[in-house]
């Protein structure tokens, strides 16, 4: 799980890039900047998996087709087009409060996915992140009063659209970590990749609607000349980093850690947002900006303790179980013949049962393997039952 942890660090990393990419792009208009940035990342991923494409497409079946055209919606581009609107209609205040509850929401909807604590065990951890989230926000709120407010109607929207990115992401990042768990013949690479492609096509095709509709107008109404050159580069570094790199290391995240604890890894990303922004502006945190890092990191770490002392209990556990299954299966394989002609078939259906359920412990994992060795056994009992028979009858004997 720590590899896990780090991956999602890293991804954390890469995706703060986003953050200052607008600065960066000040001429250039939302559509076009998550339009370009994404082309730039299906482009780059092309030629990633141009030699090994033909025979992933030929894995592809129809159904994880619509899951990569469902995750590129979603989890790129509708997100982004909504979160930039967020931000230009409510401001950043209100929007950046509303994202900032993405942890809380991917943990939320995650927490009865397998491996997942219970919330109760993530009360602590979970209080540190909210009260982070509180501080980052109520100092955004203080210094954003002098930028003006948007009328009311204009600011609700923003907030509907803000709040539209909040789920749109939220359901991403859940359905993508079931969808790698579900399917580990896709490595995480692979995956990230043919994410990417189908990314990039659907953005050309949302591209060339754009066009047609005039809605990739620059903020600009001087008609100024604006430097494509200086777009084309800022886009494709930050494809290649925060998209091509960042997501790959991402699935890994979303594949060795629990749902519950990969929703809290994505404060990374805030983390390290904030500091690219304080490099930009040359600036040091403030008091607020400092407690919310602090206690960021406070609540992320005690949830990665948590869930690795999970782990290990989980662990221990299964250790017991297998001892057990062994025992049973070991008593069996003694006794056994000692009566197998006095009780025909039935003490060779026991033993083959638990032998079966000890052989695939370690294939379908300790409870499935312990359940389905039961169900085998349906009618003549558990192991430890019958060899209590036996027992008796060699008493009798």
């Amino acid at each position: 799980m720590g590899y896990g942890v780090l991956c999602g660090l890293a991804a954390g990393a890469f995706w703060g890039m986003i953050f200052v990419m607008p600065k960066w792009l000040a001429a250039f208009s939302p559509v076009e900047l998550a339009l370009g940035r994404y082309l730039a990342y299906g482009l780059i991923t092309l030629l990633l998996l141009a030699p090994r494409l033909p025979g992933l497409l030929r894995r592809l079946t129809r159904a994880e087709c619509r899951v990569l055209l469902r995750h590129a919606l979603a989890g790129n581009i509708v997100y982004y087009l909504l979160l930039s609107t967020g931000v230009q209609l409510a401001g950043v205040a209100a929007a950046s409060l509303i994202i900032g509850l993405l942890p809380l929401s991917v943990t939320l909807l995650g927490r009865r996915d397998h491996g997942s604590l219970p919330l109760r065990q993530l009360a602590w951890p979970l209080s540190l992140v909210v009260a982070g989230i509180v501080c980052i926000n109520v100092d955004v709120f203080t210094h954003a009063r002098a930028a003006g407010a948007q009328a009311w109607p204009m600011a609700a929207l923003g907030m509907l659209c803000a709040t539209g990115a909040l789920l749109c992401w939220t359901w991403y990042a859940v359905d993508n970590a079931r969808f790698l768990k579900r399917n580990p013949h896709f490595s995480g690479a692979e995956w990230s990749g043919l994410y990417g492609i189908a990314t990039g096509a659907v953005a050309v095709v949302l591209g060339l609607a754009a066009c047609a509709a005039g809605w990739a107008g620059g903020p600009d109404s001087d008609g100024a000349v604006r430097d494509w050159l200086h777009f084309w580069s800022v886009v494709t570094v930050v494809a290649l980093g925060a998209s091509v790199i960042g997501n790959q290391l991402w699935n890994v995240t979303s594949r060795r850690v629990p749902v519950t604890l990969s929703g809290q890894l994505l404060l990374f990303e805030t983390l390290f947002g904030l500091l690219y922004g304080y490099l930009y502006q040359q600036r040091t945190p403030r008091l607020l900006e400092t407690a919310a890092i602090v206690l960021l990191i406070a609540g992320v770490a005690g949830s990665v303790w948590r869930h690795a002392a999970g782990s290990a209990g989980e662990h221990r556990q299964g250790q017991a179980q297998d001892e057990r299954i062994g025992s049973g299966a070991a008593s069996v394989a003694i006794l056994a013949p000692r009566l197998e002609h006095h009780h025909g078939d039935g003490v060779g259906q026991v033993q083959a049962a638990v032998v079966r359920a000890h052989r695939q412990a370690d294939a379908l994992g300790r409870r499935e393997a312990l359940a389905q060795g039961h169900r085998q056994a349906a009618g003549l009992g558990t192991e430890h039952e019958h060899v209590a028979r036996l027992e008796a009858a060699l008493r009798e004997r």
